[in-house]
């Protein structure tokens, strides 16, 4: 089990947020951080802390912090609240 807490952390590095901002509604350019480079870097940060390797689709549909949590489960990542 992942502490849900690592990709929150992720999310507010690759996006270069305030580390007590709140993600888990974010969505794909809600904030102006959030734009393509910052998209594939956020790609980059979640495939190396999770030791994942996302798929094209994958990349494409990674369109939310909700997302991110799902995809990353059918990779079997198992998180904890």
């Amino acid at each position: 089990m992942v502490d849900i807490e690592r990709l929150r952390t992720v999310f507010r590095t690759c996006l270069e947020l305030p580390a007590d901002y709140p993600v888990d509604n974010l969505a794909y350019r809600e904030i102006e951080t959030w734009d393509s480079l910052a998209h594939m870097s956020l790609i980059a940060g979640i495939e190396d802390e999770f030791d994942v390797l996302l798929d094209t689709d994958d990349v494409i549909d990674l369109s939310s912090f909700a997302k991110a949590r799902e995809i990353l489960e059918r990779q079997d990542v198992a998180f904890t609240h």
